[in-house]
């Protein structure tokens, strides 16, 4: 889970200044973090205190708490709305907040539930679903000590990832900002990676989304190779006590 804030808040000074360069200081005074982790934090209380029951309430309190933080419009009309209910979002919210999921949950059948469960209260479109059931899942085999190419092959069921980095690098740009054109992304990044720093720069190299593309890229590496204690550091200095209260919680309570 704190390896997808990371990647939010090294990604959020670059989300609409693309950089296209794995040559960048992790962290300066232009980082901050963003809608990403504030309801990634979001998701892992609702999972601490009632295994992601009436996650809404968890996101709508933190979203409110942090109004600023650059939630989509979508997302935005939702959270300041008398009505909770679903409205089909594909957006790849779904899949950068999910991480916590994929920690929870000890098993295989445990990671999709609580997945399905925070996601559907607000994108419960197919795409929605899926980029944040497969995100959580890469999360649980990579905790589990699976493989790149197992990995690899569980994702191949659902999306292409037959990309090129150069060719990213070149081309991707901050298009829609859904499942469809993030997941498969951040996903390949995570697997071309060689460490975790490695997998911070390369995401966030190839642009577009960059913050949420990191978000979804580094949480599956924390799972694969853990986070470097000094970068563990540096990030949790851009946090409020608050939200560090819940991180503490939640690896405690692993």
């Amino acid at each position: 889970m704190l390896g997808a804030i990371i990647g939010d808040i090294v990604g959020s000074r670059f989300e609409f200044n693309n950089i296209k360069s794995k040559d960048f200081e992790l962290f300066d005074k232009r980082c901050c973090f963003t809608d990403d982790t504030v309801l990634t934090i979001a998701v892992a209380e609702a999972l601490l205190e009632n295994k992601g029951e009436d996650t809404q309430n968890y996101l709508k309190k933190w979203g409110k708490k942090y109004p600023d933080a650059g939630y989509g419009t979508r997302f935005s009309l939702w959270l300041f709305s008398h009505d909770s209910k679903a409205y089909n979002s594909c957006g790849n919210g779904s899949a950068m907040r999910v991480s916590a999921c994929g920690f929870f949950g000890k098993t295989e059948k445990e990671v999709e539930e609580y997945a399905k469960k925070v996601t559907e209260v607000t994108h419960n479109h197919p795409e929605g679903m899926k980029g944040a059931i497969v995100t959580a899942m890469c999360i649980y085999y990579a905790r589990m000590k699976k493989s790149k190419e197992f990995i690899k092959k569980y994702v191949s069921k659902y999306y292409d990832l037959n990309f090129d980095y150069e060719e990213l690098r070149s081309t991707y740009t901050h298009g829609p900002e859904i499942c469809q054109v993030t997941v498969p992304q951040a996903i390949y990044c995570f697997l071309i990676s060689k460490d975790f720093e490695d997998c911070v720069r390369t995401t966030i190299s190839i642009g577009g989304d960059c913050d949420t593309t990191a978000a979804i890229s580094c949480a599956i590496a924390e799972a694969y190779y853990g986070i470097p204690e000094d970068i563990k550091k540096q990030a949790l200095t851009y946090l409020p006590q608050e939200m560090i209260d819940v991180i503490n919680r939640f690896y405690a309570e692993l």
